[in-house]
């Protein structure tokens, strides 16, 4: 029997050639089952040449050398060889060979499920934007800060920042905003969360039906807030003319509030409050009618006296040096009529014209003489009467005499006194008269001197 020729492909890369093999009967057979991992020596490649390798300094690592791959029929005889070295080992040998592998793949199934069960998924939304996110924070501390999300004081967190999280969770963040609230003439700052005008009232319990609005109320607020004047809706009754009238308003005066009810101010009028002050919610004002004309009056202002010792005059002697004048003041007074009642003059202004002068005044302080020797048995008091009428101030019609003996100027003086004569006290008078008799005799008083001798 002829025997069969087989071609055969050398994976070498050698010429194909053709061999003749003897066919075996059955039972005759070698067993040719392979392993997975024995089967790779049937099957040699081309070996992958490695790259040359660097060291330290630029010099190349020689390069492996690799061995000429074995025949295939070595190949088969090696793996013949370590199969029945493998079928006699002792399943205890075996056993001992396989538990590592075993406790690796379970170490690594537990990690995986732990790691399952740290990773959460969360709902995370910030400022109104919203997204999912995987962590594997253990509270809404640890995931703000993982997401890089910074919140103050009047942010709000829901959850606390401190609370646990668990997957499917959600979180919201929202950041506060300041606004600059004037609410019905009322300043103060508030802050809130909402993000649009319409929000924050509803947040701050602002009632806006009918109330005046800086801005509208679909505006969204940023995060740098915005100033917002609010007037909310009013009752004020306005009394005029014998009139009342109750309005809903929300002026931001009393004034416009007094023109929203049809009442018109005229010259004077006014109200019973300020015109620019805030109305509030059940304020009555009551409307004035004034009619008014002012006027002008002059007043004096009085002059200061100013006193100073002269030891020439006798004590108790004051000669007016220097008489006083006094000032003029202009005062304007308004005199007003309100609703048909006149009032009491109200000063409004008033002007200095002319300052006061001042007057100066000496005062003697030479002791005074007990008597004058030769006239002190005259009856001066007689002589007083028969001049004067006894009045130590009086002045003759021309001007030129005066005092209790009607001395002249020129005759006063020469006798020691200052001043005019009639400024001088009584004493000092009758002092002098009795100097003058001495000197003159009674001629100085042709038609009574003959009194001084009854």
């Amino acid at each position: 029997m002829s025997k069969p020729q087989y071609e055969t492909y050398d994976p070498y890369g050698h010429d194909a050639s053709v061999h003749t093999a003897e066919t075996l009967p059955y039972g005759m057979y070698e067993d040719t089952y392979r392993p997975a991992y024995e089967a790779q020596a049937y099957f040699v490649t081309e070996p992958v040449l490695p790259l040359p390798r660097q060291v330290a300094g630029g010099h190349r690592v020689p390069e492996p050398v690799i061995p000429e791959p074995a025949a295939p029929e070595e190949a088969v005889g090696r793996a013949t060889r370590r199969r029945r070295a493998r079928s006699a080992e002792r399943p205890e040998s075996a056993m001992r060979r396989l538990l590592p592998q075993a406790l690796v793949v379970a170490f690594l199934a537990g990690g995986t499920t732990a790691f399952v069960a740290k990773d959460k998924a969360i709902e995370l939304s910030v400022d109104g934007e919203q997204r999912t996110l995987h962590t594997f924070a253990d509270d809404v501390s640890e995931l703000l800060a993982e997401e890089g999300v910074r919140v103050g004081a009047h942010d709000v967190v829901a959850p606390a920042p401190g609370a646990a999280l668990a997957s499917g969770e959600e979180v919201a963040v929202r950041y506060g905003r300041p606004v600059r609230l004037t609410l019905d003439g009322r300043r103060r700052e508030v802050w809130t969360t909402a993000h649009t005008v319409d929000e924050a009232l509803r947040e701050l319990g602002v009632r806006a039906e009918g109330a005046y609005l800086s801005a509208a109320r679909s505006r969204s607020i940023g995060r740098a807030g915005l100033t917002l004047d609010v007037r909310t809706e009013r009752a004020v009754t306005v009394m005029a003319d014998g009139r009342s009238r109750t309005i809903r308003t929300n002026a931001a005066t009393v004034g416009e509030a007094v023109e929203e009810a049809g009442i018109t101010l005229h010259g004077q009028d006014t109200t019973s409050v300020p015109a620019d002050s805030f109305p509030r919610d059940g304020q009555t004002v009551t409307v004035l009618r004034v009619t008014g004309v002012r006027e002008v009056r002059e007043e004096q202002i009085p002059f200061a006296v100013e006193r100073t010792e002269d030891p020439s005059l006798f004590k108790g002697t004051e000669v007016i040096e220097r008489p006083g004048q006094p000032g003029l003041r202009r005062i304007t007074y308004l005199l007003r009529t309100v609703n048909g009642v006149r009032e009491k003059p109200r000063k409004e202004k008033s002007e200095v014209v002319r300052g006061p002068s001042k007057e100066l005044v000496k005062v003697g302080t030479k002791p005074r003489p007990k008597s004058v020797q030769g006239a002190d048995h005259l009856d001066w008091h007689g002589l007083a009467a028969c001049e004067s009428g006894g009045r130590p101030h009086a002045v003759d019609p021309s001007g030129s005499y005066g005092g209790l003996y009607q001395f002249d100027t020129h005759t006063w003086h020469s006798l020691g006194g200052s001043g005019r004569p009639q400024d001088a006290p009584a004493e000092e008078q009758t002092f002098r008269a009795k100097k003058l008799y001495v000197r003159a005799g009674a001629s100085p008083w042709p038609h009574c001197g003959a009194r001084l001798h009854r």
